[in-house]
């Protein structure tokens, strides 16, 4: 008898509600797949001001508050996407992502678009593991 995928939306409060047909994050089994984040503040629900920082900042909070609904942290997040309007804001992104990830380095990819919702300067996806994860 083949075994049951599960899946499961995660809905955080505290994150921007999505303002297109996508869901915050969905969880599959114990994987979670957390739609791309700009820095929106959930509050204002308006991009945060100060540019490729701010919002690479906003962004991940973000991120943080679905991990959160997920029963998940930044430690278990495996992969990210990191989506730049402009590619000389690597750099300057790439403090502020490092912040938010000071045990485990998870894989990631780092593209400059042409554009992004809402003229969003960053937007970052994740994928992280919702329990335990031992280390090899």
């Amino acid at each position: 008898m083949a075994s049951k995928t599960v899946r499961k939306i995660i809905t955080a409060a505290n994150a921007p509600t999505p303002r297109a047909p996508y869901s915050q994050g969905v969880q599959v089994n114990n994987t979670l797949y957390v739609s791309g984040q700009i820095g929106i503040n959930p509050e204002s629900k308006e991009i945060v001001q100060g540019g490729a920082v701010a919002e690479a900042d906003q962004a991940l909070k973000n991120i943080g508050a679905i991990l959160e609904a997920a029963s998940t942290s930044y430690d278990n997040v495996v992969k990210c996407t990191v989506l730049l309007q402009n590619i000389n804001d690597f750099a300057a992104v790439n403090e502020v992502y490092a912040k938010y990830f000071p045990n485990v380095k998870p894989a990631r990819a780092a593209y400059q678009v042409a554009a992004l919702p809402l003229g969003a300067n960053v937007e970052i996806e994740a994928i992280a593991i919702v329990g335990e994860i031992v280390d090899a």
